[in-house]
């Protein structure tokens, strides 16, 4: 298995309701989530191994190195999380209804 066809079918399960999701922006934002590769190869011996999890512009990097067992696994996770934390921030970004409030792109 190649690190982009274990992002695509983490990317299809949030798309497609697999994953056990609390709160109603989290549903609303699954369809929104992107994995993606950011590592320069596509092999799972790669050094290092970066994972971008992605809500429209926000998003989280994490970075693994090839020694760590059950990799897929722990890279699944961990994007579960990541997304779990992205969709609590925008859920207080679009709840705050401060006009002191700006986010830069």
């Amino acid at each position: 298995m190649k690190i982009s066809d274990l992002c695509n079918l983490i990317e299809e399960s949030f798309h497609s309701g697999k994953y056990p999701l609390s709160i109603d922006t989290e549903k609303t934002m699954s369809s929104l989530v992107k994995i993606v590769n950011k590592s320069s190869s596509d092999d799972f011996k790669e050094d290092n191994i970066i994972i971008e999890t992605r809500i429209n512009d926000f998003f989280v990097l994490n970075n693994y190195t090839p020694a760590l067992s059950h990799l897929p696994g722990i890279i699944e996770m961990d994007c579960l999380e990541s997304f779990k934390m992205l969709s609590r921030r925008i859920d207080r970004i679009s709840s705050n209804k401060s006009d002191h409030l700006f986010i830069k792109k």
